[in-house]
């Protein structure tokens, strides 16, 4: 949400300044990443998959909620039809006559540097099941990741349900790195 904010921010200025393309490529720059990256990770804790508590399923919730009302009003503008339609499915009224979204509508924190680390993590235990020709969904018995322990312990069970690891054993250390990994077996 912090940088859904920064997002908000630029468009917004672009919009002022009449550079449509900027504010178009800065939405859709953030939606792509949005996507595989955080809605990802979140997934499994947002459908309530796994060992997680109310409070962390409603602020996964929460969060695709916030993030999914702001694009669909950084999208009206050049995708009238499609963002209305969304907006419907939760929302009174027209996204064409709510307000502008404001960049401290979607932010409560100016840290996402825990996200980065996580699209980090992840990319590394996808490109892993790539490597070996495996589904996403294929499952890992046992993952040791060293890395920023504090960051890692913090998304350990989102990281755990979307990449399907049973055991995962995090060491600190200075770079992120997959130190050992065990695929289970195929049933």
């Amino acid at each position: 949400l912090a940088r859904l904010s920064e997002v908000i921010e630029v468009a917004t200025k672009a919009f002022e300044q009449f550079d449509h393309t900027k504010a178009l490529e800065t939405a859709e720059t953030f939606f792509w990443s949005f996507t595989d990256d955080y809605m990802e990770l979140v997934k499994e804790r947002a459908y309530a998959h796994g060992d997680f508590t109310q409070d962390e399923v409603a602020s996964a919730v929460i969060a695709l909620r916030i993030a999914l009302t702001n694009l669909a009003q950084l999208f009206a503008p050049f995708l009238p039809f499609a963002a209305d339609e969304l907006w419907s499915w939760w929302q009174e009224g027209s996204v064409h006559t709510a307000p502008w979204p404001k960049p401290e509508d979607a932010s409560h924190s100016k840290e996402y540097s825990l996200l980065t680390y996580a699209s980090a993590a992840l990319t590394m235990v996808r490109k892993t099941k790539s490597d070996q020709k495996l589904s996403m969904k294929a499952e890992i018995s046992n993952l040791t990741m060293t890395g920023n322990k504090d960051f890692l312990l913090e998304i350990a069970a989102d990281l755990k349900a979307v990449g399907k690891i049973h055991n995962l054993e995090i060491i600190q250390g200075n770079d992120l790195a997959i130190t050992h990994l065990e695929f289970a077996p195929e049933a």
